[in-house]
């Protein structure tokens, strides 16, 4: 039985602060000044660990240095202590051109639980800008700090956090000619890697429901490829339906009532949705193309998806309502994989062209291309909870022509900051998912 991820109990409470300066980096540039933050050592009451104190400093740090948006001022610069509760020098800390300082404390309870306390200052406005108290287990120590790093993300760029998330993917192992794939899971910045599925059974394609509650996946369970749910509370893992061909590519809608896929049926690989709660399938797309790659639109009222109806590999959106189809993607190459970000102004896709493969974003019109990343292969973009960001992987070329190392690397959406996430030893990473942000 899988443990159980989401038992943590986390109590969050805003104080009331001064109103609010301007203090606010520019995110919507290509190539923004990093606001300085500066993080002091956490100060710590009753029965505390100083390895997770320090731990939450850590963490923090890590993740608001890895947005790009962010330079966390050196810990030897930092000209004084600040107990909470007293005021800062703002003088001093100009002085080394910290523009954020952040103060915490972590104190134990007698229920054995942590509580943590931090405030956050703008230095040039000399005033404070952020206050919260959060109230976790011990062993939920880690999560406490990627709450409070999304916290201070969120009041200094205004769009939603996103790293108290995890990412599922495939992890694979052993040599090309023979991998073994495996569902895995981890927090967003790789910590905390763990299976989900065993090494006897091959799996692709996984998915998060919108409350984190279930993956939907591909299993070749039996040798029978078919869509599957996986329980993350209790490990369940539990198949479909009976579908009458081969089924692949599920995604839940938005409100985790369906889950649309595709089904080849006499040779012709069409859209359907299944109905959770009726358990019945509605056929989505029509003809003698092939249609897959289902992604709804975050209002659940549209679905983009690739398709060869014109020849080659294009986006199409559907309306769900209508039936109408539209081809958005007419640029040199095909296109492939498309995923609708959460705010609904981006739709994620793969590019191939010219013997090269890309990740790029456009609106929902198929207008505004950007290029993110190119090589000799990646695919499987998706998005993070804000839709600033976008993880998906990438294939190395061998030089022996044999080996492939695959990795899992994250891109800013002005294709910005490039950053590998680190896998265990000897593990290649392959169609990850980023999940919404945990409740």
């Amino acid at each position: 039985m899988l443990k159980k991820i989401l038992s943590l109990f986390i109590l969050c409470m805003v104080f009331a602060v001064p109103a609010r300066a301007e203090l606010r980096v520019d995110i919507i540039a290509g190539a923004t000044e990093p606001i300085s933050v500066a993080i002091q050592k956490l100060e710590t009451v009753g029965d505390v660990s100083n390895k997770d104190a320090e731990m939450i400093r850590d963490v923090v740090e890590s993740d608001l240095k890895r947005t790009g948006l962010f330079r966390i001022v050196a810990r030897d610069a930092l000209p004084e202590f600040v107990e909470m509760g007293k005021m800062p020098d703002f003088q001093l800390w100009n002085a080394v051109k910290a523009q954020v300082l952040v103060q915490a404390k972590l104190s134990a309870q007698s229920s054995g639980r942590y509580s943590l306390e931090f405030y956050v200052w703008d230095v040039a406005g000399k005033e404070q800008i952020e206050a919260q108290s959060l109230v976790a287990s011990k062993k939920s120590v880690r999560r406490m700090a990627h709450i409070m790093a999304d916290a201070i993300y969120e009041r200094l760029t205004g769009e939603v956090g996103y790293f108290d998330t995890q990412i599922v993917f495939i992890a694979e192992t052993g040599p090309v000619h023979d991998r073994v794939k495996r569902m895995a899971i981890m927090d967003q910045d790789g910590y905390g890697f763990r299976y989900l599925s065993d090494k006897d059974t091959f799996v692709m394609s996984p998915h998060f429901s919108p409350n984190m509650q279930t993956i939907v996946f591909l299993s070749y369970y039996d040798d029978d490829p078919s869509v599957w749910t996986l329980d993350l509370d209790t490990g369940e893992q539990r198949r479909l339906g009976q579908f009458g061909g081969m089924n692949f590519a599920p995604r839940f809608s938005p409100d985790g009532t369906k889950i649309a896929l595709s089904l080849v049926k006499n040779g012709i690989t069409h859209i359907y949705e299944y109905d959770i709660e009726t358990k019945k399938l509605r056929q989505l797309t029509f003809g003698y193309s092939l249609n897959t790659s289902p992604s709804y639109s975050p209002d659940g009222k549209k679905m983009a998806f690739n398709s060869d109806r014109s020849g080659n590999q294009q986006i199409y959106v559907l309306d769900l309502e209508t039936g109408e189809v539209e081809r958005i993607t007419y640029g040199a190459g095909r296109y492939a994989t498309p995923a609708w970000s959460p705010d609904g102004q981006f739709i994620a896709f793969t590019k191939i062209a010219d013997d090269t493969f890309y990740i790029g974003i456009m609106d929902p019109r198929g207008k505004h291309e950007k290029i993110l990343a190119g090589g000799w292969y990646m695919e499987a973009p998706s998005w993070a909870p804000g839709s600033r960001r976008v993880v998906y992987y990438e294939t190395e070329k061998a030089l022996d022509g044999i080996e492939r190392i695959s990795h899992i690397r994250s891109v800013d959406i002005t294709g910005q900051n490039i950053y590998e996430i680190e896998l265990p030893d000897d593990i290649n990473g392959v169609e990850p998912t980023w999940s919404p942000r945990l409740p």
